[in-house]
């Protein structure tokens, strides 16, 4: 979703998790993500498998087959980070955890490896979204459609209710 309002001190920066082609929600291959029922945000079509922490902050919960997590930063944003669709079907076979739920990360340290073949090979595709979990807290995302880096800053901004 792209917004072009005024940025306010409760907005929250947050860098590329994941390399690709960042694009919308509409455009992810599951009816959930697509239409947003699993809250806002944008996906990551990948051209690597390395996920890094987008900002300083905590791990709330990683799935038990590592293919997701939730990440939480001090201002209460918590982002869901789910590499591929349906890949939970793959219990964890070609996705490697560098976190455990509780720990502590700081920007740019790796949080998954996943292997984006092994993904696509099992019939999965590998786009990734990023959705703000906890979206009542959530006033606006803003965003870029761009071809990004891990790490690139201020790839997706989001504006917390106050």
């Amino acid at each position: 979703m792209k917004w072009f309002g005024k940025k306010t001190n409760n907005a929250v920066s947050v860098a590329a998790p994941i390399s690709g082609k960042v694009v919308p929600l509409s455009e992810v291959p599951d009816e959930a993500f697509a239409q947003g029922l699993m809250g806002d945000g944008v996906a990551i079509e990948p051209s690597d498998g390395l996920v890094i922490a987008p900002f300083d902050g905590t791990v709330s919960h990683l799935i038990d087959t590592h293919h997701a997590l939730i990440i939480e930063h001090s201002s209460g944003l918590q982002l869901l980070i789910h590499v591929g669709i349906n890949t939970v079907a793959l219990n964890g076979d070609g996705f490697k955890a560098h976190v455990k739920t509780g720990n502590s990360f700081k920007a740019g340290q790796t949080l998954l490896e996943c292997d984006l073949d092994k993904i696509r090979s099992a019939g999965y595709p590998v786009v990734t979204p990023i959705i703000v979990a906890n979206e009542d807290g959530a006033e606006k995302v803003e965003s870029t459609y761009k071809t990004v880096k891990a790490g690139d800053p201020d790839t997706i901004t989001v504006v917390m209710k106050t």
